[in-house]
């Protein structure tokens, strides 16, 4: 299990570069595990990872591996001690979501498709440092019933049940973070009602790979 995984988190990094969602080594991945986490390490490029290299973080936030864990490693078992359903992180530095980061700007309803988050608006996480508590706590409260958030000044995080969703989220969350951008230079568009969005959301529990999850 443990080598299969690590190889699942070692092909969604690659996807995660391939699909221009991320650059370089910027963004991370990461996927529960027994007590705690297997994240991308520190630094490397993705496409010459191998197994041995993921690096596994238990519940108590020791590492073990022969690399160095993500430096963001303590949002994602901060997500993972906090969020039950979550099965995999992605965080990515996407050029939209950074842009709309980098003006503390969230995604409101403007479109439909902003409920595949899990509520009416995408929020913005307070900035803080990168790699420390304090950008933990900011993640973890921006994500308050979410499945993904920006990060002022940062980039983009996303938690799903499983890596390819996480994956997938993060890609549709990119691309409303872009419509709603060139929206922008028209000016501000016009938004959903609280009441839509909740019917968009009982309408998601029962789409697709949902309906097909929920029997």
């Amino acid at each position: 299990m443990s080598d299969s995984l690590r190889r699942q988190l070692i092909d969604v990094a690659v996807a995660m570069n391939e699909s221009g969602l991320n650059q370089g080594t910027s963004g991370n991945v990461s996927a529960r595990y027994e007590d705690g986490m297997l994240i991308t390490p520190s630094g490397m490029d993705y496409a010459g990872l191998a197994p041995e290299d993921i690096v596994f973080v238990n519940a108590e936030g020791a590492a073990d591996g022969r690399r160095k864990p993500s430096s963001e490693w303590r949002f994602h078992l901060e997500i993972y001690r906090h969020r039950k359903e979550a099965g995999a992180v992605v965080h990515a530095h996407p050029a939209w979501c950074t842009t709309l980061a980098c003006s503390h700007r969230p995604i409101p309803a403007f479109h439909y498709m902003v409920a595949v988050a899990g509520g009416n608006d995408i929020r913005c996480a307070e900035y803080a440092t990168f790699g420390t508590q304090q950008l933990s706590d900011h993640v973890i409260d921006a994500l308050r019933d979410r499945k993904a958030c920006l990060m002022a000044n940062h980039g983009l995080v996303c938690l799903e049940r499983d890596l390819r969703r996480a994956l997938a989220l993060a890609i549709e969350v990119e691309h409303l973070a872009g419509v709603y951008g060139r929206c922008l230079e028209l000016g501000e568009p016009v938004l959903l009602s609280d009441e839509e969005m909740a019917r968009v959301k009982e309408k998601f529990l029962n789409y697709g790979a949902n309906a097909q999850s929920t029997g």
